[in-house]
């Protein structure tokens, strides 16, 4: 018989061409057992990544603070005074304000504080939802720490 496949080898020839339903069932698996685990590691990093956000402008508040020392006898008691009009950050992830040290702290001590704006996603950022810069006698603090990246 010229051309005829036996049945055994027809079956072995047509169950080599696709995947069963137990090998499709195990990568899904395998694939939502790594997606689990990757995709919290992976928001993490993204909010690490936009605190970058609140940094830069505490940082510029920071240089207008002292530029605005310069030629006056305190530091300023609030953004307006530095002209700044919206305490948000550029990315509008961060709120900052800004304090001088009150009485005769008023020259030497200031603060800045960035906290994360609710309904946004770096409100979930564990830890440093709420950063500060502190400014006392000549010694700069950063609190927490470890959100400063330094």
């Amino acid at each position: 018989m010229v051309g005829c496949v036996s049945p055994r080898a027809f079956h072995r020839d047509r169950a080599a061409l696709g995947f069963t339903l137990i090998e499709m069932t195990i990568v899904v698996v395998v694939v939502a057992v790594v997606a689990a685990v990757a995709y919290p590691s992976f928001l993490s990093q993204i909010r690490k990544a936009r605190r970058s956000d609140a940094i830069e402008f505490a940082s510029r508040v920071q240089q207008l603070q002292e530029r605005h020392r310069a030629s006056n006898p305190a530091y300023a008691a609030n953004l307006a005074a530095l002209g700044i009009a919206s305490g948000n950050s550029s990315n509008a992830l961060y709120t900052l304000v800004t304090a001088a040290g009150a009485g005769a702290a008023a020259g030497t001590a200031y603060t800045i504080t960035a906290t994360a704006a609710s309904g946004k996603s770096q409100a979930a950022d564990t830890g440093c939802t709420t950063m500060a810069i502190a400014l006392s006698a000549g010694a700069t603090s950063y609190t927490p720490a470890a959100c400063w990246g330094r």
